[in-house]
């Protein structure tokens, strides 16, 4: 018998922050290049709009498809294909020549790169007793706050060294493949995993008794999902979150050599918001598990944070009022650490709210609405820099989230039947054996 790992539903979570971890150097290879290549190509504004929409729209869709897959195809073997499928997308860009083929390689990027969120927030279902889950969405998601920092320097080094931009997709894009060897070594379901200890599968199992049984329903189809209301709390409130986030990650370079840096001297800056975001990820996670340890329901304690971030996202606006970088990279970073922890609870509600074998299609369905926004604001983003500045653009990233969270307080609602078993459930454990 092998020797067990001890903790291993950490470890798991680990591998998944790893995978979020990739998958953002991959997407944000071309954002941090886009001042370079916007030079070489002589893009607008308008031009890398249609860019960035076009992984949007792949992504959009992609997340739909790819959660349904998941819940069919299981967690293992989806997120090894949607791994292998980006991770080939992101190298082949190298060969791009023009707006159309970086049109087309960003596609392929966004149908691969849609199946990580599901799939992460599955694994999490699988994995993690319900009081524990709001920190370990917050360890994978927190992933894209550091593949965000950690790109910048990576992909300007990587340039400045090779000469050229070819190099450095070929590079990023090799990551995901060594990621998938421990992947397929580490990652089974708690029932099969030959590296578990019994007490730790138990633990896992028995927190999970009431999904068990509700999962021994009949399977819901996309329309009876979309007839309830907290599924559209949870796509609308994540199309109007995410397109912020990914003003961010998409832009960030662009505005600020807008304002006169240079994307070399801004580095340190650059690295701001999305630490920012990785400690915001790590916040709305622990706060929301300890409210739940002290006897609040999950969907109580997610709640509890959406209000008090989307208030805090509103602060971007601050950017409008200076030019000066440092107060600039504050506004910034005060807006992406309330985003993060808001989308945590954004991603943790699907294991919150259903059924295991709906948590994946749920999240997809997020990702799509998510996808949907994104796309709507990236083309208006890009309509107002070339024709008049950013400063709609920021003060309209100032609104969406309050109307988000407005709208997942009124349709998402506590009230009997699974919510009360999660709260019984919840009150017993304390942080140990069980949620």
């Amino acid at each position: 018998m092998k020797r067990p790992i001890s903790n291993l539903r950490w470890w798991i979570g680990g591998v998944l922050f790893a995978s979020t971890v990739i998958n953002y150097i991959d997407r944000q290879t071309l954002s941090v290049l886009a001042p370079y290549l916007k030079s070489e190509f002589r893009w607008t504004n308008s031009d890398f709009a249609v860019i960035v929409i076009s992984f949007r729209v792949a992504y959009a869709v992609g997340q739909s498809v790819a959660g349904r897959l998941l819940d069919w195809l299981g967690t293992r073997r989806g997120l090894t294909a949607g791994v292998l499928w980006y991770s080939a997308a992101a190298m082949l860009t190298s060969l791009a020549t023009g707006l159309r083929s970086f049109a087309f390689f960003r596609f392929l990027l966004g149908t691969g790169e849609a199946a990580n969120w599901p799939g992460a927030t599955k694994a999490v279902s699988e994995w993690f007793p319900k009081s524990e889950r709001g920190l370990a969405v917050a360890l994978f998601d927190s992933g894209s706050a550091v593949g965000g920092a950690v790109a910048p320097a990576l992909v300007v080094w990587l340039y400045a060294h090779y000469g050229s931009w070819r190099p450095v997709f070929v590079i990023t894009g090799t990551l995901g493949l060594l990621w998938l060897c421990v992947w397929r070594w580490i990652y089974h379901r708690p029932e099969e995993h030959p590296r578990i200890s019994e007490a730790e599968r138990a633990m896992i199992l028995s927190s999970r008794e009431e999904e068990r049984a509700e999962d021994a329903g009949q399977r819901q189809s996309w329309l009876e999902l979309l007839r309830r209301k907290e599924t559209w709390g949870i796509v609308l409130g994540r199309g109007l979150t995410d397109p912020v986030w990914f003003f961010v990650t998409d832009w960030f370079a662009i505005y600020l050599v807008s304002k006169g840096y240079a994307v070399a001297d801004t580095l340190v800056g650059f690295w701001v918001p999305f630490l920012a975001a990785d400690a915001g990820n790590f916040a709305g996670g622990w706060i929301s598990g300890r409210l739940v340890q002290r006897g609040w329901s999950p969907v109580r304690a997610r709640k509890a944070v959406i209000a008090v971030c989307g208030l805090g996202m509103a602060l971007i606006a601050g950017a409008v009022l200076t030019s000066n970088l440092a107060l600039l990279i504050t506004a910034f970073g005060i807006s992406t650490f309330c985003y993060a922890a808001w989308s945590t609870m954004g991603l943790a509600l699907p294991t919150d709210l259903f059924p295991s074998h709906s948590v994946a299609t749920v999240s997809g369905m997020g990702g799509t609405g998510a996808g949907v926004g994104t796309i709507v604001s990236t083309y208006l983003i890009g309509w107002s820099a070339d024709r008049y500045s950013f400063e709609p653009v920021l003060l309209g990233a100032s609104v969406v989230p309050l109307v988000a969270t407005a709208l997942v307080w009124l349709l998402i609602q506590e009230r009997g039947g699974r919510d009360e078993t999660i709260v019984l459930d919840a009150g017993n454990g304390g942080g140990g054996a069980r949620g």
